[in-house]
C-alpha cells in the first residue's frame, strides 16, 4: 500500500480486525498444518509441507502489508466529516442529467473501495469528480467511456 493511505474509522477497524484474525488464528492454523506435514516424512518430496509453507509466506506478506497500511494511514475521523460538501466518509446521492437515473455512492479511501456496494474511491474518476461538490451543484466528470453529468441531490454521513 502506498504511504499515507486514507481510511475512514470503520475502514481502519475492518483492517485491524483482519490483521488480528491473520495473527491470532491463521498463523496458528498454518503452524499446525506444517507440523502435520512434517510427520509425513521426507520434506524434499512432501507436497503438503510445500503448500503449507507457501500459505505461510502468503499470510506473513498479508500481515506485513496490513501493518504498514495501518501504521501509515491517515484516518478521517467521523467527527471531522461534514455534509456541507462531498468528502471521504460521506454518502452522496446524484442524478445523472443524461439518463435521469439516481445513484448513491459512499466516498471512501482507495483501500476501502467496493463498487459492488457502491463504495467508490476518492481516487477514482467519479469519486475525484464528486469531491468538494456541494448540494445542487453539477459535476461534469470525464471517464474512459465518455462524460458524466451528475447533479448533487444530497450529502450525508455514512
Amino acid at each position: 500500500m502506498p504511504e499515507g493511505t486514507i481510511l475512514t474509522e470503520s475502514g481502519l477497524k475492518k483492517l485491524e480486525e483482519e490483521l488480528d484474525y491473520l495473527v491470532s488464528v491463521r498463523r496458528n492454523e498454518i503452524s499446525e498444518q506444517i507440523a502435520v506435514a512434517r510427520g509425513f516424512g521426507d520434506l524434499s518430496e512432501n507436497a503438503e509441507y510445500d503448500e503449507a509453507k507457501k500459505e505461510q509466506a502468503k499470510v506473513e506478506e498479508q500481515i506485513t502489508r496490513l501493518q504498514a497500511t495501518i501504521r501509515t494511514a491517515t484516518v478521517v475521523a467521523d467527527d471531522d466529516i461534514t455534509t456541507e460538501k462531498v468528502s471521504i466518509g460521506t454518502v452522496v446521492k446524484v442524478k445523472d442529467l443524461d439518463d435521469g437515473e439516481t445513484y448513491e455512492y459512499a466516498i471512501v479511501g482507495a483501500n476501502e473501495a467496493d463498487p459492488m456496494e457502491n463504495k467508490i474511491s476518492n481516487e477514482s474518476p467519479v469519486g475525484a469528480g464528486l469531491i468538494g461538490m456541494k448540494k445542487n451543484q453539477t459535476a461534469t466528470i470525464v471517464i474512459p467511456a465518455g462524460t458524466l453529468r451528475y447533479k448533487i441531490l444530497s450529502i450525508r454521513k455514512d
